[in-house]
């Protein structure tokens, strides 16, 4: 795993998704640097990773091809039928250039789940176990961006469960699961199928509020690492908008707040990309469906039915998340068996969102929390 934090670019968005694209890909420093002269928009993005994708891949350069038809996906606006074929393209490079670490450390198997399947990893090291895994993304991730943490911990003793769920990766792409806030069961799935007790959750970024919310009605958890500050994504969206927008929706104009988002949408490529993305991975049909599903995507209600080990990362300069929303987090937990909070900031070169310019940092603090709380 990569470490660094580098400006590439003067829009946060986009500089965190050229980092990302390094120290979650197999990204080149030189060759990201070049092109995000030339990205002004998301077609932009689209257009310079895709060929930069495409001339990777002619000179055989399979893992940074992986990674950047992936980032070429990332931008591409949902319902567009390039959309599918770069997704497909990245994965199915993906599992072609890692078939020996297919055959031999990791199985890919499916869950079932509401008349369709989650994808999921089962990674079992083949020295003596010192806890189970179970893992999972936000927002916006793919299992596959994973690999290299999922190695780390395996090398490190642990038996990991990586899974793409509703409205994630594959589930979504492939298997047409939504999102759903009740994350409980999607994470019961997969408990019951492989028969795991006493287990570690992780969540990233969205998943910091996910987690939280299946260990509040799943006892199997018995500790949960929200990797990412996520009290409510309704309020860290927000954080983004303007005030009246918070008023307009406890007023339900659903009109007038459909109209005011449209009209940024049309000025952000940034936020026309969001609120697509949000509006596929969610099945609603306007923004407002959209803004309105997130208020249920929260923790603070249920945190008093935490009962385990709770750890909870954040980063200083978080470009999603105000990073004073730890004290929300932390209000809600009142009856957790134990609470550690640790923020990462850019002395660590982990500063960013999911601070993923020190990774290997991060698990390592992960991995000394579990066995300290085992």
């Amino acid at each position: 795993m990569q470490k660094g934090t580098y400006k590439l670019h003067d829009e946060a968005n986009f500089n965190f998704q050229l980092n990302r694209t390094i120290m979650w890909g197999d990204g080149d420093l030189q060759e990201l640097s070049k092109i995000a002269k030339k990205i002004v928009t998301t077609e932009n993005w689209v257009n310079e990773f895709t060929q930069l994708a495409q001339k990777v891949e002619r000179n055989n350069e399979i893992a940074k091809a992986i990674s950047y038809y992936r980032m070429a996906e990332f931008f591409e606006f949902e319902g567009s039928p390039n959309k599918d074929r770069l997704y497909k393209q990245s994965r199915e490079l993906f599992y072609e250039y890692n078939k020996t670490i297919f055959d031999e450390d990791i199985q890919l198997d499916y869950v079932e789940y509401e008349n369709s399947q989650m994808p999921v990893w089962i990674c079992i090291p083949k020295t003596k176990i010192i806890d189970t895994i179970v893992l999972h993304g936000g927002n916006d991730s793919y299992m596959e961006e994973f690999l290299p943490m999922v190695q780390y911990l395996m090398q490190n003793g642990f038996a990991v469960y990586l899974f793409d769920g509703p409205g994630q990766g594959t589930a979504l792409r492939t298997y047409n699961l939504y999102f759903t806030h009740k994350w409980e069961k999607p994470v019961k799935a997969i408990l019951d199928k492989y028969n795991l007790n006493d287990i570690t959750l992780i969540g990233l970024s969205l998943g910091g509020m996910l987690a939280p919310r299946a260990a509040a009605f799943e006892k199997r958890i018995k500790r949960v690492v929200a990797w990412g500050i996520m009290p409510s994504f309704y309020d860290v969206l927000l954080s983004k908008s303007p005030s009246i927008l918070n008023t307009l929706m406890n007023l339900k104009q659903k009109c007038l707040i459909n109209f005011l988002l449209r009209i940024k949408m049309k000025r952000e490529p940034i936020a026309k990309w969001g609120i697509l993305h949000g509006l596929h991975s969610m099945n609603v049909k306007t923004p407002y469906d959209y803004v309105k599903k997130t208020q249920d995507f929260e923790m603070t209600s249920i945190g008093a039915k935490i009962k385990q080990d709770f750890m909870l990362i954040g980063a200083s300069e978080d470009h999603f998340i105000p990073v004073n929303m730890y004290k929300d987090v932390i209000k809600s937990l009142p009856n957790v068996k134990s609470l550690t909070f640790r923020i990462f900031t850019k002395y660590e070169n982990a500063e960013n969102h999911c601070s993923l310019g020190n990774t290997e940092l991060v698990l390592r603090c992960i991995v000394e929390w579990i066995k300290n709380a085992k």
